[in-house]
C-alpha cells in the first residue's frame, strides 16, 4: 500500500450528525405534524415554526438500489403537544418486507412499533440500546426525557418509506405522559 492508495470516508459522523457527499439533510417543524399529535388546541397554541427534529442521512447509492444500505442520525427534541410526547412521522417501508436497525447514541425515549393488525408496542431507547425492526412494522419515535434524543438508522436502500398509511389511519395507540410515566393509551 502507498500514499495513493489511502482514501478518506465518502461521510464523517461527528456532533450527533453526518457530512459529506451524498449526506442529506432535513428538519421537520411543528407544522409539518400537522395531524400527528390528538390534541388539536394544545397544537394549535404552540409555535409551528418550532424544529422538532432534523436527520441527517447518507445515502451512497441511488434510492432503490437493490443491495445497498443508507444511515441516518435523528435528532428529536423535547417536548409535548397536550400530554403526547414530540415525536417522530412514522411510517411503514414501501417495500414492506424491509427491515431497518435502531440504536440510541444520547437521551431517552420510546420507539413504537405497530405491525399490520394494528398490534402497537413500545421499546425504551437509551444509549447503546439496539432495536431490531423487523419488515411490515411500523415505526416512529417518541422523545420521553428532558433532553434531546439523539439515534442512529440502517436501512436497506430499496426499503422506501410509506408514511401516507401513518398520515391516513395514525397508530392504534398514543403513547402519553401519565403522572411522569410514558404510556401506551
Amino acid at each position: 500500500m502507498n500514499g495513493s492508495d489511502i482514501f478518506f470516508p465518502k461521510a464523517i459522523f461527528t456532533n450527533h450528525s453526518l457530512s459529506g457527499e451524498k449526506v442529506i439533510k432535513s428538519t421537520r417543524i411543528l407544522a409539518e405534524l400537522e395531524g400527528v399529535f390528538q390534541d388539536q388546541k394544545a397544537f394549535d397554541l404552540l409555535d409551528k415554526q418550532q424544529v422538532i427534529y432534523y436527520v441527517s442521512s447518507y445515502m451512497p447509492v441511488p434510492e432503490n438500489t437493490t443491495g445497498g444500505l443508507f444511515m441516518g442520525i435523528t435528532t428529536l427534541y423535547p417536548g409535548k403537544v397536550g400530554n403526547e410526547y414530540f415525536m417522530t412521522k412514522g411510517h411503514f417501508h414501501a417495500t414492506t418486507d424491509r427491515a431497518e436497525f435502531y440504536w440510541g447514541v444520547e437521551g431517552e425515549g420510546m420507539l413504537i412499533l405497530m405491525d399490520a393488525e394494528r398490534n402497537v408496542w413500545v421499546e425504551r431507547m437509551f444509549p447503546g440500546s439496539l432495536h431490531y425492526i423487523p419488515g411490515k412494522i411500523a415505526h416512529r419515535v417518541a422523545n420521553t426525557g428532558h433532553q434531546k434524543l439523539v439515534f442512529a438508522a440502517s436501512w436497506p436502500s430499496d426499503a422506501g418509506h410509506d408514511y401516507e398509511t401513518i398520515a391516513a389511519n395514525g397508530f392504534a395507540r398514543r403513547l402519553v405522559d401519565i403522572n411522569g410515566i410514558p404510556t401506551l393509551s
